[in-house]
């Protein structure tokens, strides 16, 4: 099974389970570390952790691990989630 971590910060960790369901993920898990699971893939919530950036200015860092069989599913995987936590302001 091949695995990637990755960081997202600011983005509100129920936001970020909701994301894996869009994707076609099942939610397993109810608490640390929230379990998303598909056919082919399964994702982790691990943990989240808030981030001071200055004394006033602080943001909530998430980490997520990404499963699947092959290289493919990763990446495609990952990059399918990269597009739902894309932030553009405007």
């Amino acid at each position: 099974m091949l695995e990637q971590e990755l960081e997202f910060r600011g983005i509100n960790r129920k936001h970020l389970g909701m994301y894996f369901e869009e994707l076609g993920g099942k939610q397993i898990t109810d608490q640390f570390p929230y379990i998303y699971k598909s056919d082919h893939w399964y994702g982790e919530i691990i943990r989240e952790e808030e981030l001071s950036i200055t004394s006033t200015f602080k943001v909530n860092r998430v980490y997520i691990r990404f499963y699947a069989s092959n290289d493919m599913t990763l990446k495609e995987l990952i990059k399918n989630y990269r597009v739902k936590t894309r932030r553009i302001g405007g």
